[in-house]
């Protein structure tokens, strides 16, 4: 594999995801991978079909607990997609990829974001002292390449 990979590889812990219509910039420490699917059907003659679109889909993402500005903003944005709905609650956002260099990077769009749920972290009288954070499921209509 050495020589076949080209230099500048942008690395799993140079990233940034820039959410629009929140009041404050969000830290997660973590974003799962986002899969993105096509809708497809199969057909009678054994053979699968595109429907032309994609599905919608979901990642998780970790914040640290004690960043109390984002939790309240993300708090907030839960809220909104609950009962009475408000119509903004969907968000946009961009996630960005840094290549070691700080060159060009590689950004994706994310659209019709929200909050699906909340999950507090494991607690452990035994545990070192880690940092505690609060893991997010994010619905997500679209994924575009920028």
């Amino acid at each position: 594999m050495r020589g076949q990979i080209k230099a500048d590889h942008i690395p799993l812990n140079k990233f940034t995801l820039l959410m629009g219509g929140l009041p404050v910039a969000l830290t997660p420490t973590k974003i799962s991978g986002i899969e993105e699917e096509l809708e497809t059907t199969d057909l009678p003659d054994r053979t699968r079909a595109s429907g032309g679109n994609t599905k919608p889909t979901e990642f998780t993402m970790e914040i640290p607990m004690h960043h109390l500005v984002e939790q309240a903003a993300m708090e907030q944005w839960f809220r909104q997609a609950q009962d009475p709905v408000l119509p903004t609650y969907k968000l946009f956002g961009t996630l960005i990829h840094s290549p070691i260099s700080g060159g060009l990077p590689r950004t994706f769009t994310l659209n019709g974001v929200f909050p699906t749920k909340r999950k507090l972290p494991d607690l452990d009288m035994s545990n070192e002292g880690e940092m505690a954070v609060v893991e997010w499921t994010m619905s997500l209509d679209q994924l575009l390449p920028v």
